[in-house]
């Protein structure tokens, strides 16, 4: 699969609602995998070459799924590409696919492998789930015939699609997904929602543990990140997320191998009797004037979107930056201002137009990657400058909005040292200063997303 970023998931996330309701809490697991790839994927290769290679990727799958059994796990969730890896063409992925049926036809593949057909993978997962009592939630290909009589059926005939899977703790096929959507979440209320990925990090804002901790929060929903583990391709980062708290997490870009992690979570948060208050998102950032200021702003890019910044020249003080109709607000102050390292402020209100098309404000404070002002936006991975104090705010025209803290290291700051006011503000609390490499504010505005005509029910490019 082509590696796609989270923000157009938000938009299109893969959501299932994970059946605990006779409990008041649930053990969750998530496995980061490194992936068994292929040899080649640039030419077709023979269905037993394939069974092959997911065979041995489900054998890793196998382990992790049998110790989070043990370890008491009523679910587990496995990568995106977690059982046949990626970059294939439409043509080099179908011997991988398999039919798989509507969930409503209640099917055990362990029970009745050849119901729908040749189906080793789901028979496989089926077994797995029912011999271990646990739900497995996985990655796999969907191909589905069609007919000329469909405008949209491919010159091929057929539709093939990435697929989530669950199979609970019977060995069920209960859950398959094609093409969902955020708005599922607030419209069905879920409570929990279990995500394979397979996430390339992008430094400063697109890292997956501090973007999908901040989606969980901002959602306040229970989150179950699975993402797969591949250093050369900066692939890692895996938790489980509540809406008040970072459960766990793992990022690893020292080591090849896998990780397992577990955790209990709250079946209902959204029924808390204490829920977090609303945010609105512009509120402060409105009812305050413009900081002044007699330096110039400076252009710079980040994956592939103009920012508008400001360098903060100061150990302490006050900065606005607007672009469009967005203008950010910080206040902070460093416990020294260094001389080999140069933070900015900078704003992003536009159209993100690479690897799909969406809306996005955003308001960032960040490390540059040197002194050098137009290096202002690129990846950089440590920190010795410390903040004692900030405070971020923007004039956001959504509700969506997803605060990030990434410390020196790319670690996530502990809650116990920012707050997100009612009034929308961004704000350190407690004394411990923090070797901040990024603060953001992360604004999607879906309304303002073009129309995504043309385009097939969730299909592989």
């Amino acid at each position: 699969m082509i590696i796609s970023y989270f923000p157009k998931y938000v938009a299109v996330l893969a959501l299932f609602v994970l059946s605990v309701s006779a409990l008041d809490t649930f053990i969750a697991a998530v496995y980061e995998h490194a992936v068994i790839l292929p040899n080649r994927t640039e030419t077709p290769v023979s269905k037993e070459e394939t069974l092959l290679l997911m065979s041995k990727n489900i054998d890793v799958l196998e382990k992790a799924i049998k110790l989070a059994a043990r370890k008491g796990a009523h679910i587990i969730v496995t990568p995106e590409d977690g059982i046949y890896g990626w970059v294939f063409t439409r043509e080099t992925i179908y011997p991988y696919l398999e039919d798989i049926p509507d969930p409503e036809v209640n099917w055990i593949p362990c029970r009745d492998p050849q119901r729908f057909g040749h189906t080793p993978v789901q028979e496989r997962l089926s077994c797995l789930a029912k011999n271990n009592s646990i739900y497995v939630v996985a990655n796999i290909g969907d191909k589905k015939p069609c007919s000329a009589s469909d405008p949209q059926c491919p010159p091929d005939g057929r539709y093939q699609y990435n697929t989530d899977v669950v199979f609970d703790s019977e060995g069920r096929l209960v859950a398959r997904y094609h093409k969902p959507a955020v708005v599922v979440v607030e419209e069905f209320q879920v409570d929990s929602v279990v995500y394979p990925t397979a996430w390339y990090n992008t430094l400063p804002l697109l890292s997956a543990v501090p973007f999908h901790s901040a989606w969980a929060r901002a959602m306040g929903v229970n989150l179950l990140a699975a993402n797969t583990h591949n250093t050369s391709m900066h692939m890692t980062g895996s938790g489980i997320y509540a809406p008040d708290a970072v459960k766990v997490y793992h990022y690893d870009m020292e080591t090849e191998s896998g990780q397992l992690m577990l955790s209990e979570l709250k079946s209902w948060p959204r029924r808390e009797t204490i829920s977090p208050a609303a945010v609105d998102w512009s509120a402060y950032a409105r009812a305050v004037k413009p900081f002044s200021s007699e330096q110039l702003n400076f252009p710079g890019m980040i994956y592939f979107d103009e920012f508008t910044f400001t360098e903060l020249k100061r150990n302490a003080g006050n900065y606005t930056v607007c672009q469009k109709d967005l203008c950010c607000h910080l206040t902070y102050r460093m416990s020294e201002k260094r001389t080999d390292e140069v933070y900015a402020l900078g704003a992003f209100d536009g159209l993100h137009t690479v690897e799909g098309q969406y809306y996005l404000q955003i308001c960032t404070l960040l490390k540059c990657q040197t002194t050098e002002l137009r290096t202002c936006g690129e990846p950089v991975g440590s920190a010795f400058t410390k903040f004692e104090e900030f405070s971020l705010s923007g004039t956001f025209g959504t509700s969506y909005v997803f605060p990030q803290i990434l410390l020196s290291g790319s670690q996530l700051a502990s809650e116990t040292h920012y707050k997100v006011s009612r009034d929308g503000r961004l704000q350190s609390r407690g004394q411990t200063p923090l070797p901040v490499l990024v603060l953001a504010l992360y604004g999607r505005v879906f309304e303002r997303d073009p129309p995504r005509l043309g385009q097939g029910p969730g299909r592989r490019q």
